[in-house]
């Protein structure tokens, strides 16, 4: 078997790589993965083996027709994760999270059709459905997006339906809630606020911290996503969740304990634009057709996450400042 990773050394699918390589997932045992990622600032390649002997490793962007027609004979499947995610820099500057996640989706689903790939996974994210006050999303919830980062993948989430309708692509999509673990990069909550605490900084609470999250461990993702590559209906939409709920501030808390801080560290700071208040995501569906099941307890996760930060200070210092940080 032979399965091409797009987003390969990013947070998600570096993680989905590594268990492949480890022969974490039946059905997919020796498979051969080929790990396509752009290396732009969230892409790592030491998140990834230097020298496995079934892995290997594309440096190329997904909007890149000639690339993915040359590289696509031969694979079996594809899980696409490649995508620009990180809200705040959407706000910014919109342009290049459409160019990628959505011209990007189009690109390799093209490519996908033109070299007869047999099965697609297309990863997408919880954001796509905007802010729910009470009870939880199911898949055929609208699709509401609140800032153009969640634009971006609802769009790609529909050029991805699209190829199964039209084209009659193998293609499922899943729709996870926040993800956590390591080698996430430095501009997400989590792995922010634990490495602020571990320099002495002091964290940037938006608002006042009352936004609520539903938080998974990346393992419990990854494994969500293989049972879909291996068991999901073609068509069909999976959210995998996490069943964790906790507003910000609590998470907040939580890392000061964890890191030995007291609530002086916590600095509040004006509220983003378009702040979804709530996300909460209905996973009973992959849990009665596939049989998945949350493994990792939120409290251990997250203690094993703040240990791992601590232990690696020269991976999230190489993320968060640039290869020269000795000065900090």
């Amino acid at each position: 078997m032979r399965i091409l990773v797009t987003g390969a050394a990013g947070f998600i699918g570096s993680h989905f790589v590594r268990n492949l390589l480890a022969n974490s997932y039946a059905g997919w045992q020796n498979a051969r993965v080929t790990a396509l990622d752009k290396l732009t600032y969230a892409g790592n390649r030491d998140n990834l083996p230097a020298s496995h002997p079934r892995l290997e490793f594309v440096r190329g962007d997904i909007c890149d027709p000639g690339l993915l027609r040359d590289l696509l004979p031969g694979h079996d499947a594809v899980v696409h994760f490649a995508a620009e995610s990180h809200v705040d820099r959407s706000l910014e500057g919109a342009g290049e999270f459409f160019r990628t996640n959505v011209l990007g989706t189009q690109t390799l689903l093209d490519a996908v059709l033109a070299c007869g790939v047999e099965r697609v996974v297309h990863v997408s994210t919880d954001e796509v459905y905007g802010s729910i006050a009470q009870g939880s999303w199911t898949e055929d919830h609208p699709l509401l997006p609140n800032t153009p980062y969640a634009a971006s993948k609802a769009c790609s989430d529909l050029v991805a339906r699209t190829y199964w309708r039209t084209h009659g692509v193998n293609l499922s999509l899943t729709r996870c809630s926040n993800n956590y673990g390591p080698y996430q990069h430095p501009e997400k909550l989590i792995p922010l606020f634990v490495t602020n605490l571990l320099e002495g900084r002091k964290v940037p609470l938006y608002g006042d911290g009352r936004n609520m999250r539903e938080w998974l461990h990346v393992d419990d993702h990854c494994r969500g996503i293989h049972l879909v590559l291996d068991k999901g209906r073609v068509g069909e939409i999976y959210n995998i969740g996490g069943g964790n709920e906790r507003t910000n501030r609590a998470i907040t808390e939580h890392l000061l304990e964890l890191t030995g801080c007291g609530a002086e560290m916590i600095h509040h700071v004006a509220d983003r634009k378009a702040h979804d208040l709530r996300y909460s995501i209905d996973e009973s569906k992959i849990r009665d057709e596939l049989g998945y099941v949350p493994l990792t307890g939120f409290e251990e996760g997250l203690a094993a996450t703040v240990a791992w930060y601590r232990d690696h200070p020269d991976w999230w210092k190489t993320a968060k400042y640039g290869a020269d940080h000795a000065d900090r």
